[in-house]
């Protein structure tokens, strides 16, 4: 076992947007080393640049103990690995293990006694030690918690925000033995400001961060359900939550699309283990289903909307404003407004996508979908998707008509410049 004394090395396995931070953090007290698959994303990281916008070039170039690579060889000087790959659902929702089995391996491959290795992408409770070992002692011919031991410490980190950063998050912790586990908490207290929560296993921190993002879904779930509701009434669901949320005790959701890597993922692993133990969980998909029906909403009530004014459907122009899960942030994974595009296309109307935070490369290639470069001319129908600080101060009657249809999603606009808001 590594011992309290011994120096640590830490490899980080995965440089996106919870790996990144962890690395730079880390290395301002140890010898780290940011690893990655891609090469061309190691390249932009030597040369100061990071895609994802949440590390800073002048961050990049002056910490003095990271470097970065993409040889699996280079890991073998490492003695504690932390895996923060992505654990993404597949087309059937299903958990995709693929990316953190194939860490698992190559870390497998070059694993010495008394190494460490800790997992920080969300998984389902028991996955580290039920999928994820096995892998481990099969590469290396080591043996579990004899050899080498493991920890568990779920990533808490927001894309985006520059205020709740990594360090300013509370952390949760976890090891493979009682004295793993001291270690693993230590290591992380090294650079947590916002302190630590040590688990009583491994299983308890794997369920711990399942059901973070589980109770959001739900939570979101209901507030949109409402909104289904309330559309029907005519009743404006934003003024609703207003009037409700007078009250010290109401729970702030607001409605819209449920994306990104967390809450519209990882209930399909709690939910994915939970049916291989024989138990049906109602209402964690249940507020799935909900949740995974907004965009088609939203796109119906945008068509009913042009209708109204009597525009036909067939070769009406709709710009949407932004692509993105979130705002302020370049993330496209799982972003839910694909799902209002794709349904809008299907009636024959002629979409254009505008977002100036994320990459038109990767929308291409992840979603098949062309982003422009810039709104030009008018559209019968505006839809504001996603709340970037850019829409907000953009004027949208320089894109639409007198009888254009204005659909604020996010409810960001004041509600009398607008057609319609979720």
């Amino acid at each position: 076992m590594l011992s309290e004394n011994a120096s640590k090395k830490i490899a980080i396995i995965g440089l996106g947007y919870v790996g990144l931070p962890l690395a730079v953090e880390f290395s301002r007290k140890y010898s780290v080393l940011g690893f990655d698959i891609d090469h061309e994303r190691i390249q932009e990281l030597k040369s100061g640049y990071d895609r994802t916008q949440e590390i800073a070039e002048d961050d990049l170039k002056t910490v003095q103990g990271l470097a970065f690579s993409s040889s699996v060889q280079d890991l073998s000087a490492y003695n504690v690995f932390i895996v923060t790959v992505p654990t993404p659902i597949d087309d059937y929702k299903k958990p995709d293990l693929i990316p953190l089995l194939k860490a698992s391996k190559t870390i497998g491959t070059v694993l010495k006694k008394g190494d460490i290795v800790i997992y920080e992408s969300t998984v389902y409770p028991g996955c580290t030690e039920e999928d994820c070992v096995p892998v481990l002692e099969k590469e290396s011919g080591l043996k579990f918690n004899v050899d080498f031991f493991c920890g568990y410490s779920p990533e808490r980190i927001n894309p985006g925000d520059k205020v709740n950063t990594l360090t300013k998050i509370k952390k949760v912790t976890s090891g493979s033995t009682p004295e793993i586990a001291l270690l693993v908490n230590d290591l992380y207290s090294s650079i947590i400001e916002a302190g630590t929560h040590m688990a009583s296993s491994m299983k308890v921190a794997e369920a711990s961060k399942a059901i973070e993002n589980a109770q959001r879904d739900v939570n979101i779930s209901f507030v949109n359900e409402l909104a289904l509701i309330f559309d029907r009434m005519g009743i404006d669901t934003t003024e609703v939550l207003e009037a409700a949320g007078t009250k010290w005790n109401f729970l702030k959701y607001k409605p819209g699309l449920v994306g990104g890597h967390c809450i519209g993922v990882d209930p399909y692993y709690l939910a994915y283990k939970a049916e291989s133990l024989g138990y049906y969980p109602q209402v964690i998909l249940s507020g799935r289903r909900v949740n995974d029906t907004m965009g088609i909403f939203v796109a119906n009530k945008l068509i009913k909307l042009l209708i109204k004014k009597g525009h036909k459907i067939e070769g009406s122009r709709v710009l949407i404003l932004g692509i993105t899960f979130k705002e302020n942030c370049p993330d496209i994974r799982n972003t839910r407004v694909v799902d209002v595009y794709r349904e809008l296309q299907d009636f024959g109307m002629q979409i254009e996508v505008y977002d100036p935070w994320a990459t038109a490369e990767e929308v291409k290639e992840e979603y098949g979908i062309s982003l422009i470069s810039k709104p030009e001319g008018k559209y019968e129908g505006v839809l504001l998707a996603v709340a970037h600080e850019e829409f907000k101060k953009m004027n949208l009657a320089d894109f639409s008509n007198t009888d254009s249809v204005l659909f604020d999603l996010k409810s960001t606009l004041p509600k009398e410049s607008v057609d319609s808001r979720l």
